[in-house]
C-alpha cells in the first residue's frame, strides 16, 4: 500500500471506510480524547434534551482524521435524532440544498462535511434556514418566476471543515457551538489502538501500541490504519499476534519513520533545507517543487510538521527549524 494512503487521513477506499465505521465510537462515553469538546457537548446535549429542543447548530474544525464525522454521529445518537450526511462538493445547485432541507424531520441533524467548499449562492439559502427555519424556493424563470417560502422543522446543522478561515463570516456567525478538534496526544492514541485491536479481535502488546501511537501523527484515523496494516504483517509473518518486532518490521516496510513521517514529509523537508538552503519558501512554490497538491500540504502535512517544531510559518514564507535539519542529517546554518 502506498504510504500516502496511510498517512493522508482523507484517502479512503470502500473496504477501509467500512472498517473505519466499525471502529467508530457510538456514544460520548466511548469517545476517547478531545476532553474539552466532549465535556462541553455533553452539557449542550443534555440541556437541549431537557428543553425538548433541537441542539444549536455546531461547527467542528481542525485537521482531517480527528473525528469530526464520528462526533456528528455521536451527537445524533445522544440526541436520539436521525443523521443525514452530505458534503460541500456534493451540493452543486441551490435546489440540491433545498431538497435536503425540506426532507428533514423535527430534530433531525444535517451533517455537511467540507462545508467550506459550498458556494456563496448556496450559503444564501442556509442563512434563513439556520436562523428562522425557512427556505425560499424559486419556481420558474425570468419575469414569471415566483418565490415560495417553506417552513422547516427545527433541525441542527453540523458543519465540518479543515479550513475554518475560509468560511464566510456570516455563515460562521450562525453556528451557536464552535469547536476546534486538536491533534491527539500519545496516551489517547494508545487507548484508541488498544480499543480498536479488541474490536478487530487481534492481540497486541503495550510496546507495540506505543510504537504505533508514536508514528500516528496525532491522528486516530492514521493510528487505526497503521494498526490494520501491522495486523496483516502479524498474520502473514507471525502467529497473528502483534509484537514489537513485527510492528517495527511492518512500519519500516511502510516507510513510516519513528516520528510518523513518510516519503512526502521527507521530500518537503529536503526541498526546504537542501534545495532552497533553508530560506523562506512560499507554499505554492513548495507544492510545485515537490509535485504535490497545495491543499494536501496545508491540510495533511504542514499541521503536524509545525506541531513537532520542524517548520514554521513566517510573513516571508515557510522556514525549516533546527530539529528538521537534525532529523534529515543536515547541518543547521542560520541565514545571514
Amino acid at each position: 500500500m502506498n504510504s500516502d494512503t496511510l498517512i493522508n487521513p482523507e484517502v479512503t477506499d470502500n473496504q477501509e471506510e467500512k472498517l473505519e465505521t466499525t471502529l467508530r465510537p457510538q456514544m460520548l462515553n466511548e469517545y476517547i480524547g478531545q476532553t474539552k469538546v466532549k465535556e462541553s457537548m455533553k452539557i449542550y446535549i443534555e440541556a437541549a434534551k431537557q428543553r425538548e429542543e433541537a441542539l444549536d447548530h455546531v461547527l467542528l474544525y481542525g485537521p482531517p482524521g480527528l473525528g469530526k464525522t464520528t462526533l456528528a454521529g455521536i451527537i445524533a445518537n445522544e440526541m436520539g435524532s436521525k443523521l443525514k450526511i452530505t458534503t460541500g462538493p456534493a451540493i452543486t445547485k441551490p435546489g440540491d440544498l433545498a431538497a435536503l432541507l425540506t426532507e428533514l424531520k423535527e430534530n433531525d441533524i444535517l451533517f455537511i462535511d467540507e462545508i467550506h467548499r459550498i458556494s456563496r449562492n448556496i450559503e444564501e439559502i442556509l442563512y434563513p434556514a439556520m436562523e428562522d427555519y425557512v427556505v425560499d424556493i424559486i419556481l420558474g424563470k425570468g419575469p414569471t418566476a415566483k418565490s415560495i417560502r417553506l417552513n422547516l422543522p427545527k433541525f441542527t446543522l453540523i458543519g465540518a471543515t479543515t479550513k475554518a478561515g475560509t468560511l464566510s463570516t456570516p455563515l460562521r456567525d450562525r453556528f451557536g457551538i464552535v469547536h476546534r478538534l486538536e491533534l491527539y496526544d500519545q496516551n489517547d492514541l494508545i487507548t484508541i489502538i488498544t480499543r480498536s485491536a479488541k474490536i478487530l479481535n487481534v492481540e497486541i502488546d503495550q510496546e507495540s501500541a506505543i510504537e504505533i501511537a508514536r508514528r500516528s501523527r496525532g491522528t486516530p484515523r492514521i493510528a487505526n490504519r497503521l494498526l490494520k496494516r501491522v495486523r496483516d504483517y502479524a498474520l502473514v509473518l507471525g502467529d497473528g499476534k502483534i509484537n514489537i518486532k513485527i510492528t517495527k518490521t511492518a512500519l519500516e516496510k511502510l516507510e513510516i519513520d519513528e516520528l510518523g513521517l513518510d516519503e512526502i514529509d521527507r521530500k518537503i523537508l529536503e526541498t526546504m533545507i537542501i534545495k532552497y538552503s533553508g530560506r523562506p519558501i512560499g507554499i505554492e512554490t513548495l507544492a510545485t517543487t515537490i509535485g504535490e497538491d497545495l491543499d494536501t500540504i496545508e491540510d495533511v502535512y504542514e499541521p503536524y510538521l509545525i506541531q513537532i517544531g520542524f517548520i514554521a510559518r513566517t510573513p516571508r514564507g515557510r522556514v525549516p527549524m533546527p530539529a528538521a535539519y537534525k532529523h534529515i542529517g543536515a547541518e543547521y546554518q542560520i541565514e545571514i
